[in-house]
């Protein structure tokens, strides 16, 4: 055995070992045993250093006459090493971690000030560029390329984020000086935003397949990864028309099916609201503003007629702006991300479950919505118009 594993391979000064049983009839000078191993006999006796209990950084071994070292340190856990490639004294100099100390030899000279800049410059001329096309463009590694980028320009790799339009210039002036004048109304009122009622319409669908984080269950490294089908939205489907403050909601209504969503409908659905303002919210039943988008059935001339002759003011949320729309970044996802994955069947159990949904939200998530909503405007002006979720900026 030993003759054959000569042939196969000549040691040298510098390699790793480790171990396996053999099986093996004839006589040894030594013996092991593992338990968990097939074949478990062949027991070696090994010094009383790896029986040592160690600290972190502790280190303890011996040396026998043919100068094999057997060592047993302590790191995260217990490590034990055979060596003829050291000897004792690498015990005994009171070292108390088993950090590298600092050595003469080769200096690393990949990652410079110099390579660093053109690093840089190469990124900045082609964002898209991957970390092996760098190293190879530079003739530097994969490894340096990636920590001057993560360490030394403190850089990552995003993906494009998908917003409802590119926004010319003029738009993303208009978004501001909105977003200004709503916030210098807060300034000087501070009550007006308890006073302001926001609305829109979305559809809720009989079923609508759930996310992917939301399929995520705790499973061990040796269970089998959870199946799920491709599933796409129904096409039984309700369209919801909900209207909320700071405290809750106000009124909430479903199209009944076959119903257009026109100026005619929404003006009834309107003076629904006004009456439903004065017997829930009658504080503010003169004071009132409504906060919608400017879809067509919202800005008609009808409809500004309508609110004018009710003294109903109205703000205008700016277009394409969902970012800065209480229902589009708080209410309809809040319901929405809990109908998911679930099957209903009939209309009048989504609209049951929708109700339910939204008597389940507290009034402190309306106000905190509420919150947020000054946050974003505030967030729109220093972006100058620009759609700012995901951004980085505080």
């Amino acid at each position: 055995m030993v003759h054959n594993f000569q042939n196969i391979m000549e040691p040298e000064e510098m390699m790793a070992v480790d171990e396996t049983m053999v099986p093996f009839r004839g006589r040894l000078k030594f013996k092991q045993y593992i338990p968990s191993k097939a074949h478990k006999s062949n027991r070696v006796k090994l010094p009383d250093v790896t029986k040592a209990k160690l600290q972190p950084g502790q280190i303890v071994g011996k040396e026998n006459s043919n100068g094999i070292v057997v060592a047993k340190l302590r790191d995260k856990r217990d490590v034990t090493m055979l060596s003829t490639c050291h000897d004792i004294s690498m015990v005994d100099t009171g070292r108390e971690t088993i950090e590298d100390e600092p050595r003469s030899g080769r200096p690393s000279t990949a990652k410079t000030e110099e390579n660093v800049i053109r690093v840089r410059d190469l990124v900045r001329s082609d964002r898209r560029l991957t970390v092996r096309m760098i190293g190879e463009q530079l003739g530097l590694t994969h490894t340096i390329v990636h920590q001057i980028l993560t360490n030394d320009l403190e850089m990552r790799k995003i993906c494009a984020k998908m917003v409802p339009k590119i926004l010319s210039q003029d738009q993303k002036d208009n978004r501001r000086d909105r977003c200004l004048d709503f916030l210098e109304q807060i300034e000087n009122y501070p009550s007006f935003l308890e006073r302001v009622i926001t609305g829109d319409e979305s559809w809720i669908f009989e079923y609508d397949p759930e996310t992917m984080r939301q399929s995520q269950e705790w499973h061990t490294s040796a269970s089998p990864r959870q199946k799920k089908g491709r599933m796409s939205k129904s096409k039984i489907k309700s369209m919801l028309i909900c209207f909320f403050d700071s405290q809750g909601i106000v009124h909430k209504e479903f199209v009944p099916q076959g119903q257009t969503m026109n100026q005619k409908f929404y003006k009834e659905v309107l003076e629904k609201l006004r009456k439903r303002v004065i017997c829930v919210r009658p504080k503010i039943k003169n004071t009132w503003v409504l906060y919608h988008d400017n879809a067509p059935c919202h800005a008609a001339i009808s409809i500004n007629q309508f609110l004018a002759t009710k003294n109903i003011p109205v703000a205008f949320q700016p277009p394409y702006s969902s970012d800065l729309s209480p229902c589009d970044f708080f209410l309809f996802p809040r319901i929405k991300i809990h109908l998911k994955g679930r099957h209903f069947g009939t209309l009048e159990n989504i609209q049951s479950s929708v109700t339910d949904e939204l008597k389940a939200i507290p009034v402190t998530e309306f106000q905190n919505c509420y919150k947020q909503w000054k946050h974003r405007l505030q967030r729109c002006v220093d972006s100058q118009g620009n759609y700012f979720e995901g951004d980085n900026v505080k």
